[in-house]
């Protein structure tokens, strides 16, 4: 099950189309996931499922967070450049930071961001967010690793046999390889991310649906706005 060229080179978009398909469910389905959970555990209509499902808007807040985290540390270790290239980069195996507990710690990032996001989705839009995002990534991850396995041959597999592909190990299950992460260029190339993070958080403080929307495309603008330059500097 592997990603064809297409959809490698734009996986931003489709990400992108999977959480628009994911929201658009709003026109038919008009219920959040996280109040329905409120609702069946507190009773709809009450004051208790109204705060808990705020206490699970904040546990969607933490799951993003976690996934601005993971993938900031990872891009510190593999470059934000390789990270967003439309190119599939197999030159080098990188078993740094993240990568010596979890072998896709991008991907795993993805998943929760999904997680998170979901639980303010629709009911129909949290399945299709969810499963969408898995599939998806599965189909990248088995590009990636056959392009890997073919170049870095036994060294990969060794590699493969000590970490794990997406359940992250509590404990490093390789030696560092010695490389320095790079913060900056990391925050700055997983800034859309982070705009994700800033919404949530400003709608679970606030409830004001205009705050998670304003910063998320305040970071697809900043994501669109640094490819746009990265690609007229390659071009120079």
């Amino acid at each position: 099950m592997k990603a064809t060229d297409f959809e490698f080179r734009n996986r931003f978009w489709l990400i992108g189309l999977i959480f628009w398909l994911a929201f658009f469910t709003y026109s038919f389905d008009h219920v959040v996931t996280a109040q329905a959970i409120a609702d069946c555990f507190a009773g709809p209509g009450t004051a208790k499922a109204d705060s808990l499902a705020r206490i699970i808007f904040g546990i969607g807040t933490l799951l993003v967070a976690c996934a601005g985290l993971i993938r900031t540390w990872a891009t510190a270790y593999l470059r934000s450049e390789v990270v967003h290239d439309a190119k599939l980069h197999s030159e080098a195996l990188v078993a740094d930071g993240p990568y010596r507990h979890v072998r896709n710690p991008l991907y795993l990032g993805n998943l929760l961001l999904a997680a998170g996001m979901g639980l303010l989705a629709p009911r129909s839009g949290f399945v299709i967010l969810l499963a969408g995002m898995m599939l998806f990534v599965l189909r990248l991850i088995g590009r990636e690793e056959a392009e890997l396995d073919q170049k870095q041959g036994e060294r990969f597999r060794e590699f493969c046999r000590h970490v794990p592909r997406l359940w992250p190990a509590l404990r490093p299950r390789v030696p560092s390889g010695g490389l320095e992460p790079h913060w900056r260029q990391a925050f700055v190339g997983e800034i859309f991310i982070w705009g994700f993070f800033a919404g949530t958080l400003a709608f679970t403080l606030t409830l004001k649906i205009a705050l998670l929307w304003g910063f998320i495309a305040a970071g697809l603008f900043f994501r669109i706005l640094l490819g746009f330059f990265k690609s007229r500097r390659k071009s120079a």
